[in-house]
């Protein structure tokens, strides 16, 4: 059996569409490196490391990351980490920063990607491989698809992330937010935030 439907059955389904496209398209995505300058419920006042003032306001359910200070040494082999690196030239690549996930983040974002420096990369990867060099350790991060060699020196900085809570959330601690969502009337809006504990966010 054929059924048919109404001409502006179809116009109406595509004019829905048509909206939910354009929505989707109203919102990007940016990051947020800052300082907390006021806390005024879910919204949070962030003088922006480019200079202008931000408003971010956090879902009700929003993840919030304490991040503390770790070293060269707690980066051990198994471990997930993240890290963003610059290019040298030979196929490696010298770290900016590492972040050591916890367990239950095992996995999160992983791969190799674009970062936001000249010549960077993000990588989240499991570390497979980690020697002792003069200038610091050569770790070989692996991922599903590939792997990256990555130099992490002892000048690099180390954190890791820690349950964090509201608490965390204090005027003159340093955030970073990876993916916060940007409408087009310029509010933004964040479900993950990352907040300086006992160390800054170095991302």
């Amino acid at each position: 059996m054929i059924f048919t439907i109404p001409g502006r059955i179809w116009l109406a389904a595509g004019a829905a569409l048509l909206l939910a496209n354009v929505a989707a398209f109203a919102q990007t995505t940016v990051r947020v490196r800052g300082m907390i300058e006021q806390v005024d419920g879910q919204t949070l006042s962030i003088k922006s490391k480019e200079g202008p003032m931000l408003k971010v306001v956090l879902a009700d359910n929003a993840v919030i990351l304490g991040v503390v200070k770790r070293s060269l040494d707690d980066i051990k082999q198994g471990e997930f980490i993240g890290t963003a690196a610059t290019s040298q030239g030979d196929g490696t690549w010298k770290a900016l920063e590492v972040h050591i996930f916890p367990e239950n983040m095992r996995g999160q974002g992983e791969g190799h990607r674009d970062w936001d420096a000249p010549q960077s990369s993000m990588t989240n990867a499991t570390v497979t491989e980690k020697i002792t060099k003069m200038d610091g350790h050569m770790m070989t991060l692996g991922y599903k698809g590939g792997e990256q060699k990555i130099l992490v020196t002892p000048q690099t900085p180390v954190v890791a992330y820690a349950p964090g809570g509201r608490d965390d959330l204090k005027p003159g601690h340093a955030i970073f937010i990876a993916a916060a969502t940007k409408a087009e009337d310029g509010s933004l809006r964040a479900v993950r935030v990352s907040v300086q504990r006992d160390a800054a966010p170095p991302m």
